[in-house]
């Protein structure tokens, strides 16, 4: 029904600015066989790739330990308390002077993007885990770093895997931005070109591509989060 609202809405505008599915279809394949959205997409997936993955290790490391050292959590949570209200485009001024316009800047943009929520999700798994558990635990002989590992991960996963799922989402919009603001190349890139060409076939396929992606990494993490939690949850 939707398609047909957009093919049938578009062509009763009739005009450039709302283009019909078809001719965003046609943009879209047009792009695919020259190349040029495979190329630009390669650019960001490698940025989304590598920002990504550091701020999650990092995030998640951090997080483990804010979660189970108090001491940890009563000195690092004020430092993160106090940076995590800033939007992560907010850095991009700053980050523009520090690392300078180059490959740097997106893939430090995605860091910061998925670090401090990652760290946040994590942090909160592991505090709302059932102090019973860890205590049984603990009574039964088990090490800390056994409890950690076998007891109060496996219970945070859910925690954690929707923190790693809202992120993915995130960092493929703001690497676009990113992209659109100050590198000349990636998704972003191809969309800013695009307005101003006035394409608005490509501006939608662009849009269409992003969706798309952001709705796979979603559910891929839904599925790894089944993989590791359908089991005993």
């Amino acid at each position: 029904m939707v398609a047909i609202a957009w093919e049938a809405g578009g062509r009763l505008a009739d005009t450039p600015l709302v283009p019909p599915l078809s001719s965003v279809l046609r943009a879209l394949g047009q792009m695919l066989l020259q190349g040029i959205l495979v190329e630009n997409l390669a650019f960001s997936l490698t940025r989304v790739a590598l920002g990504f993955l550091a701020g999650s290790i990092v995030g998640l490391s951090m997080g483990i330990l804010m979660g189970w050292s108090e001491f940890a959590y009563r000195f690092f949570s004020p430092l993160f308390s106090l940076l995590y209200p800033i939007p992560t485009l907010g850095w991009m001024p700053l980050l523009m002077l520090w690392v300078g316009l180059n490959e740097t800047l997106p893939v430090t943009i995605i860091f910061i993007c998925t670090f401090i929520p990652v760290l946040y999700n994590t942090t909160t798994g592991i505090k709302s885990v059932d102090r019973q558990y860890i205590i049984a635990a603990r009574t039964l002989g088990a090490p800390p770093l056994m409890v950690l590992r076998r007891v109060v991960l496996p219970m945070a996963l859910p925690q954690i895997f929707t923190g790693l799922r809202l992120e993915a989402g995130m960092a493929w919009r703001t690497v676009a931005v990113a992209e659109m603001i100050a590198i000349p190349t990636g998704i972003g890139a191809l969309l800013i070109k695009a307005e101003s060409l006035i394409r608005v076939d490509i501006i939608m396929a662009c849009l269409l591509v992003i969706a798309c992606i952001s709705l796979g990494c979603e559910k891929m993490f839904c599925w790894l989060e089944n993989k590791f939690t359908s089991g005993w949850r």
